[in-house]
């Protein structure tokens, strides 16, 4: 499965310059891509370097601390970072394709289950007028408590996005604001 994932990023890869080498220009691709590893090796081997010292100096506090404790790791590469850093980089990745799967799922599953009380309750409402054989106060009564029913289960209302209520709320901060700033304005204006 690795390998398989490792072909398909590759693919993705050698797919996504074979573009930028049309869209810029091989040349320029090259070039760019040149930078871009001597700029890596650069910032990998300063790390690397970093954490080395930072290991040393916390294996010497340990021993006079008189903590006897081996560090599990001896010496940092930069190709060992990079490659960390790469995994750190697909498991993030991943991570966020699986929670947008999960909202894309919960959003589409709250929206069904809306459509269905909306459907469910029509089809009361249409049961409950077609009703013939009990009397208009019987039938206003199944009116009400129909209506008290979808109220309770929020079938009027959309179940607004989360999106809409902070817009909502951030317009009305925005207007506090602003209100604020003409009072402020003219707080100084009739000081000067």
């Amino acid at each position: 499965m690795v390998q398989e994932l490792r072909a398909a990023v590759a693919e993705l890869a050698g797919e996504g310059r074979t573009y930028l080498g049309r869209l810029a220009g091989e040349q320029t691709v090259l070039s760019v891509q040149k930078a871009f590893s001597q700029v890596l090796a650069v910032v990998a081997g300063s790390l690397a370097n970093g954490l080395n010292i930072l290991l040393r100096y916390m294996s010497q506090l340990l021993q006079a601390a008189g903590i006897q404790a081996a560090v599990p790791i001896r010496k940092v590469t930069p190709e060992g970072l990079i490659f960390v850093i790469q995994w750190l980089l697909v498991a993030l990745i991943c991570y966020w394709l699986i929670s947008l799967a999960f909202r894309l799922v919960a959003s589409t599953l709250r929206r069904a289950l809306w459509l269905l009380k909306v459907v469910a309750a029509v089809a009361c409402f249409g049961l409950i007028l077609s009703d013939y054989r009990v009397g208009t106060e019987m039938m206003v009564i199944r009116l009400a408590v129909l209506v008290c029913v979808c109220v309770l289960l929020g079938v009027g209302a959309s179940g607004g996005s989360p999106e809409a209520d902070k817009t909502a709320h951030l317009e009305e901060q925005v207007k506090i604001l602003e209100r604020r700033l003409r009072e402020m304005e003219r707080w100084t204006r009739t000081d000067d």
